[in-house]
């Protein structure tokens, strides 16, 4: 069986001292984090920050060395078959770049305050995601 490391974040920033979190809409419909596959020669938090700022056009940085928590699951891949997926998140200050989507990856991403993301993530978004935003809502000093 395949094993395929990813690593992607919880993206934030302060605009007139409200907090906004980064969320994205996937080529599924769903609500999400921004995140990739790690390439050769890269490690953990280089993939995290490369892919967000792949798929939403922000460069970032990280805000503490732990990932806020890993996720794994299972997927099947046409060809492949079975991967065991684990995906490291992280929690990301944005520093700078304009929010983009990149299309060939994601359909949309914006920045909400962070009841909305997290009322977007529990109706719209991957369960195995609800405790990541709500790890980073609570470092971040926002109780769900």
């Amino acid at each position: 069986m395949k094993k395929e490391i990813s690593a992607g974040g919880v993206v934030y920033k302060y605009v007139d001292g409200q907090l906004l979190i980064q969320m994205i809409q996937d080529r599924f419909g769903k609500t999400t984090l921004a995140k990739g596959k790690m390439e050769p020669g890269e490690t953990i938090e280089q993939t995290a920050l490369r892919e967000i700022e792949e798929e939403t056009g922000i460069i970032g940085t990280i805000s503490e060395a732990e990932p806020l928590e890993i996720v794994n699951y299972q997927y099947e891949h046409a060809r492949i078959g079975i991967v065991n997926k684990e995906v490291h998140y992280f929690l990301i200050k944005a520093k700078e770049g304009l929010l983009q989507a990149q299309v060939e990856e994601i359909t949309g991403v914006e920045w909400l305050p962070p009841q909305e993301a997290w009322k977007q993530q529990v109706h719209s978004g991957y369960d195995n995601n609800n405790s990541v935003l709500q790890k980073a809502l609570i470092k971040l000093g926002y109780e769900i």
